[in-house]
Order: C-alpha cells, then structure tokens, then sequence
C-alpha cells in the first residue's frame, strides 16, 4: 500500500529529503549558538535569542577563519611547507577561536551598569585588538603580494650594491697593493724594452743611412752600435723576464681577489633570493606604505576591517539588549552560587557544633579528673598533717611548716593549666 500524502506533497510519519535537510539546518544552527558560548539547555527555552546568539557565533567563527588563514599564509612563507602550515593554522584558529569564545561567554548583561559593563570589555577589548593586528599582517602581506615582490627584489638589489661595495673596501687594500705593484713593474719593463728598442734602431739607422752619422754603410760604427744592442739585449733580457714573471704574478693575484669578490658576491645574492621570509616581506610592505600613500591608505582600512571583525564579538555582546536568556542564565548562575554558598555554611555549622561537642566532652573529663586529683591531694594533705603532729613528742624532731608545704607540692606538681 503506498503511503499517504497530504495535500502539500509531504509523507504522514515517514522521513523524507526535506526533514534530513531541516535536521542539518537544525545542527548548523545550534552549532553556531555553541560557537558564541551560549548554555544550549537555557536557550532552547529562550527562541527569540537563538538567532541572536547564532549570529554572535558567526562572528566568532569568522575570527576563527581569519586567524587560520593569517597563520597558514605566515608559516607558509617562513617554511615553505604545505604540511606545517596547515596543521599551525588549525592550531592557532582553534586558539584564536577558543580565547574569543571565552571573552564573550563570560559577559554578563543581568545586573550590571553599562559604565561597569563598559569598564569590564576595555581588558577584553585591548586583547581583541593585539590578537586583531598580529592576524591582520600576514593577510595584508597575502593582498599586495605583488607589489611586495617588486619591492623585494628592490630592497634585494640594494642590499646587493651594498655588499659590493663592502666586499670593495674589504680588498682594497690588496687590490690597491698589487695594481701599484703591477703598474711600477709595467713601467720598468716598458722602459727596459724601449731602452732596447732605441738602441737596436740606432744600430739600424745607422747601418742604412740615417742614422747619426748620415752614411750609409760605416761599418765600424755600425758594429760598435751593434754590439752594444747586443750586450745590453744580453743584460737586460733576464731583468725583463723577471719582470714579466712579477707582473704575472701580480695579474694572479688581482685575479685571485676578484674571484673571491665575485664568489662572495655570487653567495651573497644567491642567500638573499633563497630566504626572502616573513620579516623582508614586512619591511618591504612597510616601505610601500611610506613612499605611497594609496598603499598606505588600503593597508591602514584593511587592518582597520580586520580589527573590526575580530573586536565584533565584543562590542556586539556589549550591544546587545537584555534578553530572557540573560535572566535565565543569571538564575541558573545565582542559583548555583546561593546553593553553593548554603552549602558551605551547613558544613562550618557542623563544624562548629562537632567542635563544641568535643569542647564539651574534654571540660567534663577535665572537671572529673580535677575532682579526683583534689580529692587525693586532700587525703595526702591529711595523712602528713598527722604525721607532722605525731612527731611533736619528747625525742623527736619536728620539722616545719614550710617544709611540710614544701614537700606536698614537690609531691604534686599540678596546675590547672594542664586541663581545660
């Protein structure tokens, strides 16, 4: 038999696509009233406050959000790992989420003054605004990514210069060493080899003609300007290559520097792209912001929307009318208090009454045992009074009255400090 349906198209008492849809609007629902820290027994009997409070935990859920992406993004570009970001923005959202869940589960609206409710969200308030800006950085590093790329790779080439010219008056003085050296050796092989070309010229000139003299073919003088070329080529010669070798040497080592300048230089720059992190990213925002004032004006009301999203909480449970829920919840807490505070005086009544029983009972032994003991100090009292009277007869000696006292007190050392 199929079952019945009324005239909306609904079942009579069977589960249909529409109810599973109510039960998960139902569940999100009450979901949202739990992320606003909301007794959920008190505000099912309160329904025009579920909404209410169902929107105060959509506040505090979106701070939740905010506060996971923000961390995600700043580990991220700290470590570059997928894996660390996520599980640290998991971490810090339920962080942020909790430590917002509680400064707005612990206002109260019953009997307390605006100026006292006032006073009592400026410590919270100051929270939400430090846990407000640390979220709103790395979100607004995330905005203008690639507007701090470009400043990145500016600051980066600056710091490269720089290093440069560190690196420059690091060697100087090597580099300045071996150029003077280099130089002074260029210019005493120079003069060695232009000594040599004039005198081979000589000899030449004057072998063809135009040379000093002006005749061609002087043999004798010729040979004499000959022979001196030779004896200076054969003096000269191993000067020269001594000098040749130092300037090779001196080219070694200015080679040598600039090497190690370059290496250096190459490292340096090589760093500087590797491990752009969080804090270069930072500076570089913050620079945008100095020499632009648009970049500053975007950077300033995206931070001030992000402090406004994670101060709503607060300031819209400050707002927020007193309700049934309020007082239902007062009840329950002043309830409780009064209950426990009852309690607390029936057992310091017990207390007291078991303590004065005890008193009691240790005055009655205490007076008992004071009767006793005043009993045999009378009988004691007694038999050495007699004693001392018997003793006054003829041939014996009688001792006094102190030292009868005496010797009754040594004999019962007893106070009534002893006892209660």
């Amino acid at each position: 038999m199929a079952p019945s349906v009324n005239g909306h198209g609904q079942d009579h008492g069977l589960i249909n696509y529409e109810s599973f849809s109510a039960n998960k609007k139902k569940a999100g629902f009450h979901f949202l009233v739990w992320c606003a820290g909301a007794d959920q027994g008190l505000i099912k009997e309160s329904p025009s406050e579920q909404t209410k409070y169902a929107g105060l935990g959509g506040i505090v859920l979106a701070t939740f959000v905010l506060a996971s992406l923000s961390a995600g993004y700043a580990i991220y570009s700290v470590f570059d790992d997928k894996l660390w970001a996520i599980g640290f923005a998991l971490v810090w959202g339920l962080i942020i989420f909790n430590f917002d869940r509680f400064l707005v589960s612990t206002m109260r609206k019953y009997g307390v003054s605006t100026s006292k409710q006032i006073w009592m969200t400026a410590p919270r308030i100051a929270l939400a605004l430090l846990i407000s800006i640390t979220i709103a950085r790395p979100l607004e590093l995330k905005i203008f990514e690639k507007e701090i790329n470009v400043k990145v790779f500016e600051n980066r080439h600056k710091k490269v210069l720089k290093n440069d010219s560190l690196l420059l008056v690091e060697n100087s003085r090597v580099l300045a060493g071996a150029e003077q050296e280099r130089a002074r050796l260029i210019n005493r092989k120079t003069f060695l080899e232009n000594e040599l070309n004039r005198q081979q010229k000589d000899y030449i000139q004057e072998a063809d003609g135009t040379g000093g003299s002006g005749q061609k073919g002087i043999e004798r003088l010729t040979l004499l300007k000959e022979e001196a070329f030779q004896h200076s080529f054969t003096q000269l010669t191993p000067e020269i290559n001594l000098l040749a070798s130092a300037i090779g040497h001196q080219d070694s080592i200015l080679g040598g520097a600039k090497a190690n300048m370059e290496e250096k230089r190459r490292r340096y720059e090589s760093t500087m792209v590797n491990q752009v992190g969080f804090l270069e990213r930072n500076k570089a925002l913050s620079d945008l912001a100095n020499e632009e004032n648009s970049i500053f004006l975007a950077n300033f009301f995206i931070g001030l929307l992000i402090v406004l999203i994670e101060t709503g909480p607060i300031f819209s449970k400050l707002i927020m009318p007193l309700g049934p829920y309020d007082l239902a919840l007062s009840k329950k807490e002043l309830l409780e208090m009064a209950a426990s505070e009852q309690e607390i005086r029936r057992e310091k009544a017990l207390m007291h009454d078991k303590m004065d029983e005890i008193y009691k009972r240790k005055k009655e032994v205490s007076e008992e045992l004071m009767d006793k003991i005043t009993g045999l100090q009378k009988k004691y009292m007694n038999e050495e009074m007699n004693k001392w009277e018997r003793s006054d007869q003829p041939g014996k000696s009688r001792f006094s009255m102190d030292e009868l006292t005496r010797k009754i007190k040594e004999q019962f050392d007893f106070s009534e400090n002893h006892v209660l």
